[in-house]
């Protein structure tokens, strides 16, 4: 089997195999940034206790001098399947009411 048959079979150009396997230290050293950045964004989601969403983690992260991005945040808790739970509505009970009907003879 050679490279071209292979590359055939994958419908890839031969040099975006090797341009990919080029790229192998960046794949891992991006990987290795991603897990770090992750830890930061763990630390913020679990500070005082309670779960924050990307809003509240990039906010977070500024008060430590950590600067962000927010969809960069959003792609590491997609990928580390990182959720923040939806806040039920509160349950105050509303009242139904009538609107009243006019019946004004205006003509």
């Amino acid at each position: 089997m050679n490279i071209k048959w292979l590359c055939d079979i994958a419908q890839v150009s031969r040099s975006g195999y090797y341009s990919w396997l080029g790229q192998e230290e960046k794949r891992k050293e991006r990987e290795k940034q991603d897990r770090t950045d992750f830890e930061l964004i763990l630390e913020a989601y679990q500070y005082r206790g309670y779960a924050k969403g990307s809003r509240g983690i990039y906010m977070r992260l500024l008060q430590t001098g950590i600067v962000m991005n927010r969809k960069k945040i959003q792609r590491l808790m997609n990928k580390y399947n990182l959720v923040c739970p939806i806040r039920k509505p509160y349950p105050y009970p509303t009242r139904a009411y009538t609107i009243p009907v006019c019946n004004f003879n205006r003509y």
